[in-house]
């Protein structure tokens, strides 16, 4: 299983292969790399422990000297140094999620995070930046050659999920609960142990760390869904104790589509849209696929875990949804959503 470590650059081998065309692009990078000897770096190795993506970030603060025109004198998260070999698992977008993870977690709160790039030359990665709303800004002018400066303000907004992301609208949008079975939660969400720079290792498992999560289910009131709706996913209870105190709310959503499975014209369609985000194995899809038993396709953006997650007996109790309703999937009012992300201290930084 390939698998992500956050490493000190010390206990990186620069002699790995995948760092060759960086030190083609960059005349001074192998310099640079042992000068950030006791720095941290989000690592991705394959089975066979050779490095499969690299992702370096840092602060700055003021206007900079090396960029037309000159960034805003703000407070900056540089990309410092992004490269990741595809895999058709959307390593890219995992490593995006990641970018934004730092980026909130940074105290005091970064205005913008930016990021240097051969647009001509990676243009799938200039793609894959712009796809999450970072924009063209100005160039960089060095020895090495011409790069673009892409930034992404955190105080603009675009009414776009993906552009959007990860900030959540919560006027004129609409909000819903909707339930997942634990099995299926647990590799869905994982808690994510990067944010204290833990040497941890987490494993590289597209559903598990990308942005993007397809759940596939058999509740027919998922396809009332609109692109922008939030979900507040709730994790039924896991038969160790009574649902009151087992069943919980956990995270923060953002539907992108839904679709029904006959919209899908072939097995391969079907699979090519769900295999990368999804909990299941190719087989089980194909399987779901023939036998059309959970026909109804949910596409959304993971945005947020609730630090604190309320349980049953207070959604019901202090947040007014009512137990005599169908939780599987349930329309929230606005005020009951506001209970339930004031219940979980969600950090209202990520609220537009």
């Amino acid at each position: 299983m390939e698998n992500l470590v956050v490493q000190k650059f010390m206990d990186i081998n620069i002699n790995d292969s995948f760092f060759d065309s960086l030190k083609a692009d960059y005349v001074e990078f192998t310099a640079w790399f042992e000068r950030k000897a006791d720095n941290n770096a989000l690592v991705l190795y394959s089975e066979q422990g050779l490095i499969e993506g690299f992702l370096y970030c840092k602060f700055e603060s003021g206007p900079g000297n090396d960029t037309a025109p000159l960034l805003p004198n703000a407070n900056h998260m540089k990309v410092g140094t992004f490269k990741f070999n595809p895999k058709k698992t959307r390593r890219g977008d995992r490593y995006l999620k990641k970018i934004f993870d730092y980026a909130l977690a940074a105290q005091p709160l970064v205005d913008d995070i930016y990021v240097t790039v051969f647009a001509e030359k990676h243009s799938y990665l200039a793609e894959l930046f712009q796809r999450y709303g970072f924009e063209h800004y100005g160039n960089k002018v060095t020895g090495n050659g011409t790069e673009s400066v892409l930034v992404r303000r955190l105080d603009k907004f675009h009414d776009n999920v993906d552009k959007d992301y990860p900030f959540i609208n919560t006027r004129g949008n609409r909000k819903h609960l909707l339930s997942i079975y634990p099995a299926f939660h647990s590799k869905l969400f994982p808690d994510s142990i990067l944010f204290n720079e833990s040497p941890n290792i987490v494993q590289d498992i597209s559903h598990s760390n990308s942005i993007h999560k397809i759940y596939i289910c058999k509740m027919a009131d998922v396809m009332n869904f609109q692109r922008g709706d939030l979900i507040v996913i709730y994790r039924t209870g896991d038969g160790q104790g009574a649902a009151e105190y087992r069943a919980v709310a956990t995270s923060i959503c953002v539907v992108e589509s839904v679709r029904n499975i006959e919209e899908f014209r072939t097995e391969n369609e079907f699979l090519s849209y769900c295999l990368k985000f999804s909990i299941f194995t190719e087989k089980e899809l194909i399987e779901i696929y023939r036998e059309k038993k959970y026909p109804y396709i949910i596409n959304f953006t993971y945005n947020a875990a609730l630090p604190k997650r309320p349980i049953r007996k207070q959604l019901a109790d202090d947040a007014g949804i009512s137990r005599d309703q169908y939780w599987g999937v349930l329309e929230l009012t606005d005020e009951q959503f506001e209970s339930v992300i004031t219940l979980g201290e969600l950090d209202r930084k990520i609220i537009m």
